[in-house]
This record gives C-alpha cells, sequence and structure tokens, in this order.
C-alpha cells in the first residue's frame, strides 16, 4: 500500500472525519462541480523575484501546502475576483 504525506489541512479532516456529515446528491454534484472547475490543466512558467517566491513558500510553509499549489490558489483567486 502506498503512503502519503498529508498536509497539515487534509491530516485535520482526517482526525476529525466522524463530525463530517453525509452530502445530499445535489450536494455532492454542486462539490464535484466545482473540484472539477479547479482542475489545473494548463502549465505556466514565469519569472520572479525571488525575495518574492521567497516570500510565497514561507507562507505556504506556515500554511502547510505546497507553494505552487498556494501560488495557483492565489491566481485563482484574482482571476474570479
Amino acid at each position: 500500500m502506498k503512503k502519503f504525506k498529508l498536509t497539515k489541512y487534509e491530516q485535520w479532516i482526517e482526525d476529525h472525519a466522524e463530525e463530517f456529515v453525509p452530502a445530499s446528491r445535489e450536494e455532492f454534484l454542486k462539490i464535484k462541480e466545482a473540484l472539477e472547475a479547479r482542475r489545473k490543466d494548463a502549465v505556466l512558467n514565469i519569472r520572479v523575484n525571488s525575495s518574492v517566491l521567497d516570500t510565497l513558500k514561507k507562507k505556504a510553509q506556515k500554511m502547510g501546502i505546497k507553494y505552487q499549489t498556494f501560488i495557483s490558489e492565489i491566481l485563482q483567486k484574482v482571476a474570479h475576483a
């Protein structure tokens, strides 16, 4: 069995799984749609200032997520603001 390293947030979900309630079919489909809309299907190569990148990496680390994921989430929020 393959072992996965969980983020802090994923570990929290696993630790509190008994607190979650089942979703209706309609709610499940809404969640599924939202997740599919956030699927990453394009590659982006950009140059940024190294100090900016270091700051983003530190913030992502504090949140327990990968810095690429963190940057992607920032872009997602700005694009849909």
